[in-house]
Parts: C-alpha cells; structure tokens; sequence
C-alpha cells in the first residue's frame, strides 16, 4: 500500500455565532461506547461537470452545517461521579487532507485493513477530553483522482442515525440545497437531570445490560482475552441464503406465527451460535448478547423528528452455549426477540432512573478504546452486534457524485460486529465482525455452511 501523506490540518468553526453555554447531556449519552466512531467513503474522480473545489466545498459546507448543529462543534468536559457535560463553546471540528501515491483499485475489495488507519483522522485519547474535537474529517486524495473521505464521530454526542442525519445535511448544503431536517437539540426531553415522572406501580428491575458479561468459565477476569490478537472478516449473505435462514428460523417450533423473525434476529441468531462454535465453549459456558436498539419510536410519545444525540439503548440476550447450539437457530433467534420486545417506554424510564441513581458511570462507559481493562467486554465468550440495516448510510452526494462504496472504518475488538445492507445487491447483507485470529477460520467454515 502506497504512503499516505497528511499535507493540512485545519479547525473549522460554524460561519455564525451559535449559542455558548454548557449542554446537559441526558443518560444515554454518558453510558456505553463514548468514543469516536469512525465511517469511510470512497469516490471516483470527481466528473467533469462538477467545476467546484472539491475541498473549499467541504470546508464552506461544514461551517454552514455547523450553525444548525452548533454541539457537534464544542468539547465534552469531565464532571463529578463519571458523568461529563458538553460545553457548546464553538471551537470547531478537524479537517484534514491528506495524498496518497496509491490508487483506489489497491484496495479490491475494501475490508478494513490496517492500512485504513492512514485514511481515517486519528484521536490521541491521551490529550484532556476538553482538547479533543466531536468530530473530525479526513480527505485523501488518490494518483488516479479517485478520492477518500473519512468521518470519526463522537459517539457520547450521537449515535449512528444522528450521525447520519448530521453527515447528510452537510452533504445537502455543499450541494447548495437547502436543510431537509432541522435537528432538534433539547436532550432534556429524555429526563437528563429532571425528575422522572411517577409510576403507577413500583418498577421491577430487569436491566441485564448493566451487568457484567460473562467471563469464560474458570477466569475471574477478562484482561487475558482482551490481549489476544484479532482479525476483521467482512461475510456476505445472499439474499437466498438469507431467506433460507429465516425458513429455517420461522419454521422451529420457537417462531411467532404471528409476526416471524425479522432479518436481524434471525441474523443476529445465527451469527451467535457460530461464535459459540467456532470459539470452542464448552456446554455450560455463559455467553451474552449485546443488542443495539433505536428506541425514537419506542418512547412515549415518541422522540422528535430529528432529535440529535444518542436514542440508542444496549440490551443483552443470553443463554449457554451448549443450549444454544444443541437447538435450532430459532432458539438463538427468539431469545434476541425477546430481549427486543421488552424495551418498551417504562423499561427506558427505569433505566434512565437507574442511571441517575448511580454514584459513578464509569463502570457502564466503554473506554476500551482508550487501552483500558474496564467497562463492558463483549469478546470471547461474549459478542455485540449493531444493525446497519435500517439507516440511510449510502448515496453522500457532495456535488461530485454519490460514492461507490461505504463501510465502517477498523474495528478491532473482538466480538465487535455490525450487519450492512449491502450497496451493490439487493436484499444481500454484509456481516462485519471482528474476532481473535484463532477462531476466524472456524467461525467462517460455520457460518456458511449452517445456513
């Protein structure tokens, strides 16, 4: 792979004044992963018809698009008891260009590699948290014309359908169209520091996502299987190998006729029980599930069109291994419908609750990014998987024409996995997992030849 060359760096801040104050977070957003997420896409030439500048057009667009989500562009602070606020002070996000002697068709066929990292705008997590931008941009430009445009995203101001919402509009002004979707801003109307109204019954706890997962049997801890190395795999499932998938899942004895597992639950099952296998567990091994749920619609009433920040809650399925591979994929399936079905507005309520009852937030934020043993380990025996499948992740037209392919950037911690749409087939998806080196083999042998 040809060097990659960072030529500029530069703050961009929003072309207006935008409000200054401190910005209380609500308690989504202080809990689970609080780092930045970060998302490549990658463009042909630009066409002749395009006569603008490709960077002065990212630049002017960002600082417009800027005005109207002013917290992406101020810094977090550090409070007392784990928890932080964001301080709208305007200081601006990070743009970064970058050249490359390489060409796009060096990349065949785009898994995340090592060579990634050059392409994305790295955060120093060593810097104080009140120095560290919300959001930085990274475009490279190629010797064939072809470009790159990275984004890494704090995920303690947004989760991924904000950080889309936030991406698109950005796209729509350098475009010279105007806003589509204006982004309503007032975290407080998910309870952030307000009483929480009164329930007619006293709330029965049932939250397993505030839980340690499981260790292996026989560790106390999981500091040895955090060091092991990993290897991403980006899988492809047809869309008649997903439907027979689901057959199989809806026709156990465990499926609800009324309704039938959707594309992710029957996924989700599937991808679990490889695991297990590939992993090796013994019958009795605990092994949870953690599951990334948009709770917008969920909420009573629902949360505003647009709401900006993190909707996003975590739940956990679990079972054994041995119970989940002695029964069909519809076992695995069901127990990750449940989980689903449960998050309901009262279940959001007393977590929110919970949260705000509890001395320290350290012990539910995911820091693993920052080299830390604390917080949640979904590796080995465990595993997390985020649907992608619902979120309007392609098609990011800056004047030039939409990219031709989009995916996450490097994720390397193992049990970390996301399900795609796939960009180029119909009803086919994409399984981008991350797993320790010594079970990806098996873990593919199982996972195509289950179906």
């Amino acid at each position: 792979m040809a060097p990659i060359t960072l030529r500029k760096s530069c703050t961009i801040v929003p072309t207006e004044p935008t409000w200054i104050g401190r910005f209380p977070l609500a308690e989504w957003d202080q809990v689970g992963t609080i780092t930045h997420i970060p998302t490549l896409y990658f463009y042909d030439k630009p066409s002749e018809s395009f006569q603008g500048n490709v960077v002065e057009t990212l630049k002017n667009s960002l600082s417009r698009v800027l005005v109207h989500f002013y917290p992406m562009a101020g810094r977090l602070r550090w409070l007392p008891r784990g928890r932080f606020e964001l301080n709208c002070n305007a200081e601006g996000v990070e743009f970064i260009e970058a050249e490359s002697e390489g060409k796009l068709s060096d990349f065949k066929d785009f898994s995340p590699t090592p060579e990634f990292e050059n392409l994305m705008p790295q955060v120093n997590y060593k810097n104080p948290i009140e120095t560290i931008p919300l959001f930085l941009a990274q475009l490279t430009r190629f010797k064939c014309g072809g470009l790159s445009l990275s984004v890494n995203i704090s995920h303690a101001i947004v989760d991924g359908q904000s950080a889309l919402h936030f991406i698109s509009e950005w796209a729509r002004l350098a475009r010279g169209e105007p806003l589509e979707t204006v982004p309503f801003l007032d975290r407080k109307i998910l309870w952030a520091g307000e009483p929480l109204p009164p329930f007619a019954s006293p709330p029965k706890f049932g939250h397993k996502e505030f839980d340690q997962p499981p260790f292996l049997i026989g560790e106390k801890d999981n500091v040895e299987e955090r060091k092991k190395k990993t290897i991403v795999a980006m899988l492809k499932l047809s869309k008649s190998q997903l439907e027979k998938l689901r057959s199989k899942a809806n026709g156990s004895k465990y499926a609800d006729p009324s309704r039938g597992f959707t594309r992710y639950e029957t996924v989700t099952g599937h991808v679990w029980r490889c695991a297990c296998k590939a992993r090796g567990h013994s019958p009795e091994q605990p092994t949870a599930l953690g599951i990334c749920i948009d709770t917008r619609s969920r909420m009573q009433p629902p949360l505003p069109r647009g709401y900006f920040g993190n909707a996003t809650l975590d739940v956990v399925a679990a079972s054994t291994s041995g119970e989940l591979i002695s029964n069909e994929l519809g076992f695995a399936a069901s127990l990750i419908s449940k989980a689903i079905k449960n998050v309901t507005n009262e279940y959001m309520m007393i977590g929110i609750e919970y949260l705000k009852n509890q001395e320290d937030l350290k012990k539910f934020q995911d820091l693993h990014a920052l080299g830390s043993t604390e917080g949640p380990f979904y590796g080995n025996p465990n595993l997390g998987l985020v649907s992608w499948l619902t979120l309007p992740m392609y098609g990011l037209d800056f004047g030039w024409g939409k990219e031709f392919y989009t995916g996450p950037g490097t994720h390397d911690f193992d049990g970390d996995s996301l399900i795609l749409p796939d960009q180029n087939e119909d009803g086919s998806v994409i399984l981008a997992t991350c797993l320790q080196v010594a079970h990806m083999e098996a873990f593919k042998k199982h996972f195509y030849e289950d179906i």
